[in-house]
């Protein structure tokens, strides 16, 4: 069986980018390694009821105006396509 990787890219504000550099100081980790490690365990433990997801993404300050403000700039052709990408 092969193994398909995909590749994300994930920007964090500067608190958490410096919470990571720390967490990765403190366990001798490459900080990207660290991050990959720990975004692979959050995504297995998640819990897939939608129910749940929906309490996940309203507990993220500004996502909701965020995701509108990104469908508008998507309507007003200001995104890019993901062809592009």
């Amino acid at each position: 069986m092969t193994r398909r990787a995909e590749r994300l890219n994930v920007v964090l504000d500067e608190e958490h980018a410096l919470k990571l550099r720390r967490l990765a100081e403190r366990t001798h980790m490459n900080p990207g390694t660290l991050a990959r490690s720990m975004l692979t365990t959050a995504i297995e433990e998640a819990d897939p009821d939608p129910r749940n997801i929906t309490a996940l993404l309203d507990g993220i300050d500004g996502a909701y105006e965020r995701a509108w403000r990104g469908q508008a700039e998507a309507r007003a052709g200001l995104g890019v396509p993901l062809d592009e990408l």
